[in-house]
């Protein structure tokens, strides 16, 4: 059966309305469904047949851009949940690509095109025999910067894919380029198996600790190190400062996955839910430790870890932590957290780093 795909796109927001085509001249499809992340009511998700084409217009959600996919029901039977035909615009994502509306207003980050010199590193594995492995590291730092100048030390959970997908080291060279970065560097650390790893696992605190960090502050002179993470990463990142209070002086969590029964029931297919759900509640029950750095949090303003996030950072501020929640008009996705960088993580960088 030959695939839907478009002759034009009409898929578009204006005037207050998200419009949304689904071409079908041959009368392929028995219906379309609209699978947004999150904010729509989901009464209003079906398309009508309207010509040759399926048609949904809507409110837009409170939100400046959207990602989603569609779900094309075929008279076999068959139903298939793809991006949208009627859409050029698509984002990568962690779990492949997804179709993105921008409603008006939305403007990406202006670094993205600023000038900016091309950094270097390198690449190699910390061999961390209590896990069964090893954890592949990538560096990155300005052009000209010898190993033995001390620089901050950004380190990054997932970060191939925030490089990939969320542009971080060319946010990094655009900013020490422009000048309203400090000269940094950062290790991007590769998420091995994720789901075990960073579920508030205390043997990757530990190899985090012993192992990864003595890695590359044996190869790179550090001055502060910054714990950065989305999701699962940021807290894991959190985890490990718990468990290992000297690690960094400064966290930046975007998105964290700070899971509580009350509101991430919905979590608990999740394996290591419980682990993940016992360190939430130690924390905000007075289990943060007394060394209180600084931590920036950023979270879309309508996603689901958006009421954990918020009693999370209650919980570090009650503990006497300089912590900041910054929502975003998005969700949770590599570009929101990308677009959050500037000015959240800047601040956090020109505080610890000079």
């Amino acid at each position: 059966m030959r695939v839907i795909s478009a002759s034009g796109a009409r898929t578009r927001a204006d005037g207050g309305t998200a419009s949304f085509w689904v071409p079908d001249p041959e009368r392929q499809l028995t219906g379309v469904r609209l699978r947004p992340d999150r904010g729509i009511p989901d009464g209003m998700l079906d398309f009508r047949r309207s010509g040759d084409g399926w048609q949904l217009a809507i409110s837009p959600p409170p939100v400046s851009r959207m990602e989603y996919l569609v779900e094309l029901c075929y008279a076999d039977g068959r139903a298939v949940t793809t991006t949208d035909p009627g859409n050029p615009r698509q984002a990568a994502g962690a779990f492949g690509p997804k179709s993105v509306l921008e409603f008006p207003g939305y403007t990406p980050p202006g670094w993205l095109t600023a000038p900016s010199e091309p950094g270097h590193g390198r690449s190699f594995e910390v061999p961390v025999p209590s896990l069964d492995g090893a954890i592949p590291v990538r560096t990155w730092c300005p052009a000209g910067t010898a190993d033995d100048q001390p620089l901050p030390l950004l380190v990054a959970h997932d970060g191939p894919e925030y490089d990939a997908l969320a542009s971080l080291t060319r946010y990094l060279s655009a900013g020490v380029t422009g000048g309203w970065l400090p000269r940094l560097r950062a290790a991007l650390l590769a998420p091995g198996p994720r789901d075990r790893w960073y579920s508030a696992s205390a043997r990757y605190a530990r190899a985090l600790r012993r192992a990864v960090l003595p890695a590359l502050t044996s190869q790179l002179a550090t001055s502060v190190r910054i714990g950065m993470g989305a999701s699962l990463g940021g807290l894991a990142m959190l985890h490990a400062h718990c468990r290992h209070p000297d690690a960094f002086d400064a966290l930046f969590l975007q998105s964290g996955s700070f899971f509580s029964p009350r509101l991430d029931s919905h979590e608990r297919w999740f394996p290591y839910y419980r682990r993940v759900v016992r360190f939430v509640a130690q924390a905000r029950a007075g289990g943060l430790p007394a060394r209180r750095i600084p931590v920036a949090l950023t979270c879309g303003a309508l996603e689901e870890n958006a009421g954990n996030n918020r009693l999370m950072t209650g919980a570090l501020r009650e503990a006497g932590y300089p912590a900041t929640l910054h929502e975003l008009p998005d969700l949770h996705n590599y570009t929101a957290w990308r677009d959050a960088f500037d000015p959240y993580l800047t601040r956090l960088l020109q505080e610890v780093g000079g």
